[in-house]
């Protein structure tokens, strides 16, 4: 195993052409990212510039690493919420009396999350992303948001909500509503009007620029802080340095157990984000690779003292729109925020806390995919459940349990489909070639003397049981005479040790009913497994065919000679040798 680590592969073959597109676009990218750069970290309860080096420090290790012209990284709220809940979770199990720097937590995750990255791609594990199916995911997206509204509520109302849970912190609302402040809530109210309508509209301008923007003008004339609105306050004037996060008196196994739960949600939902704007680009997402340009972005927010991110899709959304080129918008998109860092710290400090709720709140609903909900339900029923049972347990069991959840709804849909796999006897269809389902061509007629019968799926442990009573409820039902019971196997990519005996146990059956059983079409590896087992001698190698025409020709053949002996035995008629002969 390799590791190969590419330096600026996105840039290759740079046109200098490109440069006035990839800097208006990088300028875009840090005006949409700057809203969402200093409400993020509030989701974790992190300090608001850690936001702001995130958005600095990720870009800058995607453009040296990653493989992708346009994908733009940065803090996601997906992620920051499955973040919240793993930072929350070692918090709690530290002592009480311990000094606890959520920062450095976050930090720490990073730096996890990051060489996750990188020792699945050294395992060419790329394949993880789609480990969580879309529709489990739409449906985990739709539970995170929820959760993600609801923890907005203190922020619009003035009131500190110490409650968990999804009804929880509504009933502590209803018993302190004598304590709301109304100017924060009529002002988040107003922003959340503000960024739909813009939405609505499709404005040239993103709403949550207009809402920092309007907001941070209003705080200016009407004096919140003196009305009770809650500001943002002081932002460290300085950039940040590279440290490594102490892991001292922090348990390792926490953090690991978070890291790979913020590595499952951000690295599915982020190659979903990228596959989706590789289809309007035409680049090609490879998932190994991608795992090194996060596995960067993640290492070097880590190390600047930030927290996990994943593909950004507002942010990729932006570069693409405005004709971003490379990677040079994302660089571009730093240096912005560097700079508003630097000398914009004064404008950022009088932002009201209800605006960025706001923001929170309709990024929150954004998450919610009704569209795609309505098309799972109609390609799939089973799939619709799955997806609500997932969104069921991220709002009602806390957004770690949901990713637990989640991944078991994946594995239980999985085996479920594995569990019954489709099955079909086949026969001819008048002088047409091939062979067709009976069930399905009621027209078709079986071969008389001969059952061919197609499994669709591997033979497993767990579903051995289901094939044997199939496979016996179908031969009962045989008509009188049938003499082969051939199994095409063209379908089954896997087989174990329980298959293998369930099968055994299906040829003494049949040769009980007078039934010889075959096998057509193996795979190499089920194959040495039938051999290594003795069931391909107790079958008997004639009774294994290269495909099921082989099969029948064989049938053919056999029937043939038995009905000339038979013919021959009848008449008395004896095989005489010419002499000499």
């Amino acid at each position: 195993m390799t590791l190969s680590i590419p330096v600026f592969r996105s840039l290759r073959g740079y046109r200098p052409s490109w440069l006035p597109s990839d800097i208006s676009a990088g300028l875009a990218v840090a005006a949409v990212g700057l809203p969402s750069a200093i409400a993020y970290p509030a989701i974790v309860g992190l300090p608001l510039e850690t936001g702001l080096y995130a958005s600095i420090a990720a870009p800058i290790g995607y453009a040296l690493f990653g493989p992708s012209r346009i994908l733009i990284v940065g803090p996601d709220a997906a992620t920051m919420t499955v973040l919240a809940a793993a930072v929350t979770s070692i918090v709690v199990s530290l002592p009480a009396d311990a000094a606890v720097d959520r920062a450095t937590v976050a930090a720490l995750i990073a730096l996890v999350v990051g060489a996750i990255c990188l020792a699945a791609r050294l395992l060419h594990l790329g394949v993880v992303a789609t480990f969580l199916s879309r529709p489990i995911l739409v449906g985990f997206f739709a539970g995170i948001s929820v959760s993600i509204i609801v923890g907005q509520i203190g922020r619009l109302t003035g009131l500190s909500i110490q409650s968990d849970g999804l009804i929880a912190p509504f009933l502590e609302l209803i018993n302190e509503s004598a304590a709301i402040n109304w100017p924060s809530l009529l002002l988040g109210l107003s922003m959340f009007i503000i960024l739909q309508v813009v939405r609505a509209s499709r404005l040239p301008v993103p709403g949550p620029v207009i809402v920092v923007v309007v907001s941070a003008i209003l705080s200016v004339l009407f004096n919140f802080q003196q009305m009770g609105i809650a500001v943002i306050g002081d932002i460290p004037f300085a950039l940040p340095s590279i440290s490594i996060p102490s892991l001292a008196a922090l348990p390792l196994d926490r953090i690991v157990l978070g890291a790979a739960a913020v590595f499952l949600v951000s690295f599915g939902s982020g190659i979903v984000a990228a596959r989706s704007f590789a289809g309007r680009s035409g680049e090609h997402v490879d998932a190994n690779q991608e795992l090194i340009g996060l596995g960067a972005g993640n290492i070097a927010a880590g190390l600047f003292g930030a927290f996990p991110i994943s593909v950004s899709d507002s942010r990729t959304a932006i570069c693409y729109s405005t004709g971003g080129k490379s990677q040079v918008a994302g660089l571009v998109s730093a240096g912005a925020l560097i700079a508003t860092l630097l000398y914009f710290s004064d404008a950022m400090r009088i932002l009201p806390i209800p605006a960025l709720g706001a923001i929170l709140v309709a990024a929150a609903l954004s998450l919610i995919d009704i569209a795609e909900l309505r098309h799972i339900w109609r390609i799939s029923r089973a799939e619709f459940v799955f997806a609500l049972i997932t969104m069921w347990g991220a709002i009602s069991f806390g957004v770690l349990a949901g990713v637990v959840i989640a991944i078991a709804a994946t594995l239980v849909h999985l085996v479920r489909q594995m569990m019954f796999p489709r099955d079909a006897l086949l026969g001819r269809l008048g002088s047409r070639e091939g062979l067709y389902k009976l069930h399905r061509f009621p027209q078709a007629r079986p071969i008389p003397g001969l059952a061919l019968y197609i499994i669709q799926g591997s033979l497993l442990f767990f579903n051995a049981d289901y094939v044997q009573e199939r496979i016996r409820t179908i031969a009962s039902g045989l008509p009188a005479g049938t003499r082969w019971f051939v199994i095409d196997a063209s379908a089954i990519a896997q087989i174990d040790s329980t298959a293998l005996a369930m099968l055994d146990d299906i040829r003494g059956d049949l040769a009980k009913d007078g039934m010889t059983l075959g096998i057509a079409e193996l795979h190499a590896e089920v194959k040495k497994m039938l051999e290594r087992s003795g069931l391909l001698e107790r079958i008997g190698t004639q009774y294994v065919f290269e495909d099921v025409e082989d099969a029948i020709r064989g049938f053919n053949a056999r029937q043939k000679g038995l009905s000339e002996g038979t013919v021959a035995a009848s008449t008395g008629l004896q095989m005489q040798t010419p002499e000499g002969g």
